[in-house]
Order: structure tokens, then sequence, then C-alpha cells
């Protein structure tokens, strides 16, 4: 492989440049593989078009990501079925006897983001299609819910005690003291090491309180202060020109005026037990469970396949549904089907062409590159965390992937800790948790990351508002952890400090962000009005 040096960081930052600047993500992020393919062809522009061809070819038929590609065709089928049924609307109006303020509706995605905590993907399915019709009715802007969503997926799952995410660290982190010739049985094993890092991954932990601040108090800054109040004043929940990865209402027409709820309620239950038994079954089930527990067996799980089949059985249940309820007759049914899944070929695009990102930034080596540099400025022990979030922050934006970065950089983290240490205590826990957090920070704000767009997708939102207006609440939350990070390498190794110091810095920080963006575009403390909702 070439060395690119500084050049390395090209493929990420023209897609990620272009997108912001076009608002064209699709010819953005394809110019972002085009680069990189033109790079390792030695610059030669026709090669490089052929290299590019091949990395895209070479992602569509990809096993792994040929299952999300299908799974997602699904979840539209599942979505035109459930809508033009009028189910969606039925539960919406349920929902609304108990929901009848937007502070309501956004309190109430962000608790569902927190108990569907066993997988991100599944998160944003869930929540956003289950959301979308009372936070509109409730007139929360899609970009609110596109950051409830975002923000309760990966942040949470990496969290989460037992998730999908489980076998995936738990085995980096045996990997990495494996090369050490460290032995972890006295340590309680790489899973008790997992879960004394988790206290330390700051910026998931105040990602997550930063949505619940921002929607009980109604409180904005940054873009989303102007997305809010547009939904308030003029009941649009999206702006003018916006271009909704799903746009449900345009390709499916109107619903039918009496849907069921169980249209909406099966189906989606049907998705949660299948997609949790298929992890169960293919991770191993029983013999899995009996020799490490449930995190063994969920770990060590084809969660994309899982969700395939979960994604399969809500289809046939929805359409089984409807048709014994006589909400649909089978062309009806089968058009709706049709229709949901063409709403997903621009979503699909864009995520075959994030994957085509990642392929490209590996070859060129950004990740090696930006990791380089980290380790050639010689770090001490109690400075490890800090320098590992910052350089897991950028290598994650730049390449959208978290499960990259943490591969690459737990390799890195635990020798640096452990060796300056010579122990497995609050520096190696911290750097773990630090690599975590920092890859966290990109899979969820980054233009280029999966669950980044399939958040826009499911809340129905444009993708590059929905970066717009959450960069700022991921910045604010990043740079909580930074100051933590900073006086742990200052010496203030006490957890209870750090975790009661963490959340005040996030409440000052907000607070003194939402009253100058507030003065600055002119509305009072930057605090947009609850709307209550008419019986």
């Amino acid at each position: 492989m070439a060395d690119f040096g500084v050049l390395s960081l090209l493929p990420p930052l023209v897609a990620i440049i272009l997108a912001i600047w076009t608002k064209r993500v699709v010819l953005a992020l394809f110019a972002g593989v085009w680069i990189g393919g033109v790079m390792v062809s030695g610059w030669n522009p026709m090669t490089g078009t052929t290299q590019t061809i091949d990395w895209i070819v070479t992602n569509a038929t990809d096993k792994w990501n040929v299952k999300i590609l299908l799974f997602d065709f699904l979840i539209g089928a599942e979505v035109g079925l459930i809508y033009k049924s009028g189910g969606a609307f039925a539960v919406g109006r349920a929902l609304a006897r108990r929901v009848h303020t937007s502070r309501g509706a956004s309190l109430m995605g962000w608790l569902l983001g927190i108990l569907v905590f066993f997988d991100d993907y599944t998160n944003t399915i869930i929540v956003g299609n289950t959301m979308r019709p009372i936070t509109d009715r409730m007139r929360v802007s899609r970009e609110m819910l596109a950051y409830i969503d975002d923000s309760t997926a990966a942040p949470v799952a990496g969290l989460a005690l037992v998730s999908t995410w489980i076998g995936y660290e738990v085995g980096l982190i045996g990997k990495a003291f494996d090369k050490l010739s460290v032995d972890l049985t006295s340590s309680g094993g790489a899973y008790w090491v997992r879960l004394h890092s988790v206290p330390y991954r700051f910026y998931s932990i105040f990602a997550i309180l930063l949505v619940l601040m921002v929607a009980l108090s109604h409180r904005h800054y940054g873009a989303m202060l102007h997305a809010e109040h547009r939904a308030r004043t003029t009941n649009k929940v999206l702006r003018d020109g916006a271009r909704p990865l799903m746009t449900t209402e345009v390709d499916l027409g109107s619903p039918k005026e009496e849907g069921s709820v169980h249209i909406f309620v099966w189906p989606i239950a049907t998705l949660i037990f299948v997609t949790l038994y298929g992890m169960w079954y293919t991770g191993g089930g029983s013999k899995a469970y009996a020799k490490g527990g449930l995190m063994e067996a969920l770990g060590n799980s084809d969660s994309a396949l899982a969700l395939l089949w979960g994604s399969f059985a809500m289809v046939v249940v929805a359409f089984t549904l409807v048709l014994l309820l006589r909400q649909m007759t089978v062309e009806e049914a089968e058009d709706a089907i049709i229709r949901g899944m063409k709403q997903m070929v621009i979503a699909n695009t864009i995520l075959l062409l994030a994957w085509g990102i990642k392929s490209a930034t590996d070859v060129v080596g950004t990740a090696s590159y930006v990791v380089g540099l980290a380790k050639s400025a010689g770090i001490s022990g109690g400075w490890v965390p800090l320098i590992v979030f910052l350089v897991a922050m950028f290598v994650s934006f730049t390449t959208g992937t978290s499960w990259g970065t943490f591969s690459v950089m737990m390799l890195i983290a635990i020798p640096l800790a452990y060796g300056v240490t010579g122990r497995i205590g609050p520096e190696v826990f911290a750097s773990i948790g630090a690599v975590f957090a920092g890859g966290i920070f990109g899979d969820h704000c980054s233009p280029i990351s999966d669950t980044t767009i399939m958040s826009s997708m499911f809340s129905g939102s444009d993708h590059i508002d929905h970066v717009r207006t959450q960069i700022p609440y991921a910045v604010t939350a990043s740079s909580v952890g930074l100051v933590l990070y900073l006086l742990f390498g200052f010496g203030v190794r006490n957890l209870v400090v750090l975790l009661l110091l963490g959340p005040l810095l996030l409440v000052v920080a907000w607070y003194l962000l939402s009253e100058w963006y507030g003065k600055k575009y002119g509305i009072p403390w930057g605090s947009v009005s609850v709307y209550v909702a008419e019986d």
C-alpha cells in the first residue's frame, strides 16, 4: 500500500466538504470514493474510475452489506403497508391521547430510544417510524426527530450491558491483551474490563443527557433553533426545498382513514422478537449461553442476518393482517410494498457509497496515518485517554465508521496505557472508554456514517439538514468529555467527581449557548414555544 501521508485525508474530506457545501450527498460521496480510486491508481483518472466502480460492486456484493440493503428494502415495504393501510396514523391517534404537546412527543421519542437499547440499527427504525406521525402532529421538526433517533442509537447501544456490540467490543479488548501476553483471569475477563470502561465513555453519556435536556426545556442553539422555531410557528416540519431520504407522503399518497393499530403493533413486535431470536440462534443459542451467558450468545450473533429475518417476518405479518382485517386488497397491498421499497433506493444508494468511502480510506491509509501521528507524539499513561479520544473522534468522523475505528484504535490504546502504567487500572479503563466514545462520536454525527444516514432515512429528514442541526450538540457533548479527559490527565481519577462534574459542565454549556444563539437570532433564551395540540 502506498504511503499517501496527509493526502490520505483527501477522500473523506472531499466527501464531507462537498456534502455540506452542495447539499448533494450522492454526488459528494461518489466524488470522495472517486478521489480515493484515482489516488491508488497512480493519479490516473481512467483507472481511478474503474477502481471506484470495483469498490462499489465489491461493497454491493459483500454478504453483510447485501443483508443490510435487503433489510432496508423490506423496511420500506413495511412502511408502505402500515402507512397506506392507515396503521401508522392509527397508532399516532392512539398515542396522541397521551401526548398532547411537542415536549411530550420529544420525551417519548427519547424514552423509546432508551428502551430499544439492544441494537443501533433496530433503534433507528423503530424510533423513527413510530414517532414520525406523532412528532409531525405535535410540530416537532424532522431535524429534531432525527437528532433524537440518532442520539439514542449508537450511544445507547454502546453503553448497554447487553447489545449486539458486546461480542465485538469484548473480542477487541481480549485480542489487544493477548498480544501483550496479559492474562485477564484475575481481572474478571475481557467482559469485566469492558464493563469498567463504560463510566469513562463520556461522550455517549452526555450525548444522551443532552437530548433529554433540550427535549424537556425546548431551549436550542445552532441550526436546530431555526428548525424548531420554523416547525412551531409555521407547522413546517421540513424546510422548504428539503429532500427527505424517505418521501412517504409523496410516494404512497394518502393513507386509508380507518386504519388499525394492530397493523402497526404486531409487525413491529414481530421484528423485535424474530430479530432477538435470530441473534440468539446465530450466536450459538443454548451452547453459547451455557458457555458465557446471554452476552456470549448475542455478542457472537450475525446481527445483519437476524435483522433480515426479522424484517421479512414483519412484512409477512403486516401483509397477512391487512388482508385479514380487510384494510387492503391483495393488489393494493402489493402496490404499497413495491412503492415502499422504491422509497429506499436513494437511501440505499447513499449507504452503498458510504461503504465505498470506507473502502477508499482503508486503501489510502486514512486511519493508519492519523493513529501514527498520535503514536509518534510520545504520551504518558494519564494522557492516553485524551489523545486516544481526539484521534478516535477524527478517524470515526472522516471514515464514518465506529467499529472500524475501534479495531484500529484498541490495538494502540491498550498497549500505550498498559505499557506506561504496567497495570490494569483507571488509565487502561479510561483509554478503552475513550476509544469507544470517540468512535461513537463519528458514528453519531458524520454525514457518511451508516447510522446517521439511517436516522435521516427513518425519521424522514433531509440528510444534510440532520447533520447540520446535530453537529453543534455532538460538539458540545464531546467538548465536555474532552474537559473530563483533560482533568484525568492532570490527576483527577475519582469517577464520582468526574461524573458529577460532567453533567454540571454540560448544563452550563447548553445554557450559555442557548442564551447566545437566542440573542443572535432574536429568539429570547433560545427557547422555542411548547406546542399544545387542540382536542
